[in-house]
């Protein structure tokens, strides 16, 4: 009788599983924490004023959301319904902005002075000019157009 050896089939060793399967770990791990990157959110465009303001032909049907009476000099006002925040930088120029927050996409209705908080995870921004306070968020606010006739401050 003749015996054959038998020779175990050869397949991937212990160091190749493991390296493979830290190498998918990190890939995942990677992959959520880079999700922070502005093209997750849509809305980082800048209009071609980067600030609202008082253009002429902004009003382009939008309803009145305030009077100027309404905004505070230095500061602004929320409007949580149409997610805009409308500010007075300086004696009557004003800017509108939204009030979602660049770096999750959270509402913001939090106002103190002229800082809007994002209470998901801390960022602030400024309603004078949109600008990035603290982050997490890197971008500023979107600008919104409106639109100051006599009075009246209209979203465009």
């Amino acid at each position: 009788m003749t015996s054959e050896s038998v020779q175990p089939m050869s397949g991937p060793n212990r160091r190749t599983v493991v390296a493979a399967v830290g190498a998918a770990g990190l890939t995942v791990a990677l992959t959520a924490c880079g999700s922070e990157d502005k093209a997750s959110d849509p809305s980082t465009e800048q209009g071609a004023n980067g600030g609202g303001g008082s253009s002429a032909g902004a009003g382009a049907g939008g309803a009145a959301l305030a009077k100027t009476s309404d905004i505070p000099e230095g500061s602004g006002k929320i409007f949580k319904d149409e997610k805009v925040v409308v500010s007075q930088p300086a004696a009557g120029d004003y800017k509108a902005f939204s009030t979602i927050c660049t770096h999750r996409q959270c509402p913001m209705v939090d106002l103190k002075d002229d800082i809007i908080s994002c209470t998901c995870h801390g960022s602030q921004f400024s309603v004078l000019d949109g600008s990035v306070k603290k982050g997490p968020a890197v971008e500023p606010l979107e600008a919104k157009q409106i639109s100051v006739k006599g009075d009246s401050i209209t979203l465009a």
